[in-house]
C-alpha cells in the first residue's frame, strides 16, 4: 500500500456526517445545497442520455462545451480563450487539480499552499512529489500579506496552488492581494494554479477576478472551474481547465491518463446551462446571499460571533471571543450530540499549526433547514447569553 494514503485518517466530513445520521442532526457540515439544481439543465442531461451520444466524447471535452466555457468566461470575466487550444473538460475540479499537480511538478519541487485549505490539496501535492510550503491565514480577516508570502517562496518554488473565493473561510481576495501574489509568481517563475470553483458564488456586489486576467499571468496560470458549483449540483463532477497552449499541452496528457473523458450527456447539459440568461446567475447569487444573511442573523442573535463571508456556501463562527479555551473540534462533537446540529471544525483544514477556534457551517440550505438548525441552537444561545464574558 502507498504509505501516504494508507496513513490518512478518516476525514472530518465523514466523521461529522456519520454523527449527524446517528443523532438525527441538521447537517450544516457538508457543502451541498438542498435544492436539486435547475430543472431545465437536468432535463437537457436526461434528454441527452436518451437521444444523444453515449460513447466516448473527445478527450479534451466536447467542442460545444469548450466553446460555451470560453463564451461564458468572456462575458463574465473578460477573458479571451481559444476553446480548441486553451479549454479542457475534466471529471470534476479535484481531477483537474490532481492532473495539474502531476503535470507541472517534479519530485522535490516546492509548492506554495494557503491554509486553511481544501483537504485534497496537501495529500495530492505530496503524492505528486511536491514539497508543501504553507502560508497560514488567520481570522478574522484571513488576509494575504507580503511577509507571509516572502517566507513561503524560495528559489525552489515551482507552483502555487490558490483558492479564490476561498473555502473554508468565505474570503474573496481583493485586487491588492491578487496583484501581490501575481508579483511573487512572476518574480519566482512559478506557475499559479487557481481553484476558482466558487467564482459564481460571490456576494455583496463583488465581481470575480480570474488570475488569468492579472498582469504577467496569462501564460503562467491555470484556471479551474466547476459546473457542480455554478449550478448547485455537486454530484455532476464536470470541471473546466483554462490555460495557455504550452501549459495545456502537458495538462491534457495528465488528464488523458486519469479519467480521459467526462460523460457526454452532462457536458451537453452544462454547455446549455452556461448560456443561461445573466439574470439567472444573479438571482442564484441573491438567493444564496439571503440564506447567508438568514443564518448569520440567527447565529448573531444567539450570541455567536459570526465572521464575514463574501463567497462560497459557508459561514464561520469564531469561538475565541466566547471562551479562549474552547476548541473547535470538541465544540463540534458536543454540538452534534447535544444540540443536534452538525458543523465542521476549521482546524481540520490546516496541515500544521491550526487555528482551533473557528467552526464552519453551510448555509446553502432551505429556509426550513436553517430555521430548524437555529431552533435547535437556541438552548446553546441561552447558555452563551448567561455566561460571564471571557477575560
Amino acid at each position: 500500500m502507498n504509505s501516504l494514503f494508507a496513513a490518512l485518517p478518516t476525514t472530518v466530513f465523514e466523521t461529522m456526517s456519520a454523527l449527524a445520521r446517528q443523532h438525527d442532526a441538521v447537517n450544516l457540515g457538508q457543502g451541498f445545497p438542498d435544492d436539486p439544481g435547475p430543472r431545465d439543465v437536468r432535463e437537457k442531461a436526461a434528454q441527452a442520455v436518451l437521444d444523444g451520444w453515449n460513447q466516448y466524447p473527445p478527450m479534451m471535452g466536447t467542442l460545444d462545451l469548450r466553446r460555451a466555457v470560453a463564451d461564458h468566461y468572456r462575458d463574465w470575466q473578460g477573458l479571451d480563450l481559444d476553446p480548441e487550444r486553451e479549454v479542457m473538460i475534466t471529471s470534476g475540479a479535484t481531477e483537474a487539480i490532481a492532473g495539474a499537480l502531476l503535470a507541472l511538478i517534479e519530485p522535490g519541487d516546492e509548492v506554495v499552499l494557503f491554509q486553511p485549505l481544501y483537504d485534497a490539496y496537501f495529500p495530492l501535492v505530496r503524492r505528486a512529489g511536491g514539497v508543501p510550503r504553507l502560508v497560514r491565514l488567520v481570522p478574522p480577516h484571513w488576509r494575504l500579506t507580503e511577509e507571509a508570502l516572502a517566507e513561503a517562496f524560495t528559489p525552489r518554488t515551482k507552483l502555487v496552488l490558490f483558492n479564490n473565493p476561498h473555502n473554508p473561510t468565505g474570503r474573496v481576495f481583493d485586487a491588492g492581494e491578487l496583484a501581490l501574489l501575481a508579483g511573487f509568481c512572476t518574480r519566482s517563475g512559478a506557475v499559479l494554479v487557481s481553484d476558482e470553483v466558487w467564482e459564481h458564488v460571490i456576494f455583496d456586489g463583488l465581481e470575480h477576478q480570474s488570475v488569468l486576467s492579472l498582469p504577467g499571468m496569462r501564460e503562467r496560470a491555470v484556471k479551474i472551474g466547476s459546473a457542480g458549483k455554478i449550478f448547485g449540483m455537486t454530484g455532476w463532477k464536470v470541471g473546466f481547465v483554462c490555460a495557455a497552449p504550452e501549459l495545456m499541452r502537458v495538462l491534457s496528457k495528465a488528464h488523458q491518463f486519469l479519467t480521459f473523458t467526462t460523460p457526454p450527456a452532462l457536458q451537453h447539459a452544462v454547455a446549455y446551462g452556461l448560456g443561461k440568461e445573466r439574470e439567472w446567475f444573479l438571482a442564484t447569487r441573491d438567493g444564496l446571499q439571503r440564506s447567508r444573511d438568514r443564518l448569520a442573523q440567527g447565529l448573531t442573535a444567539l450570541g455567536l460571533p459570526v465572521l464575514p463571508s463574501a463567497g462560497t456556501y459557508f459561514l464561520n463562527v469564531d469561538l475565541a471571543p466566547l471562551d479562549p479555551g474552547l476548541r473547535d473540534e470538541a465544540f463540534c462533537l458536543s454540538l452534534v450530540a447535544r444540540e443536534g446540529v452538525a458543523a465542521i471544525p476549521v482546524s481540520a483544514f490546516y496541515a500544521q499549526d491550526p487555528v482551533e477556534s473557528v467552526v464552519r457551517l453551510c448555509f446553502a440550505k432551505t429556509d426550513a433547514t436553517l430555521d430548524r438548525a437555529l431552533e435547535r441552537l437556541s438552548g446553546l444561545g441561552a447558555a452563551i447569553r448567561t455566561k460571564p464574558a471571557a477575560h
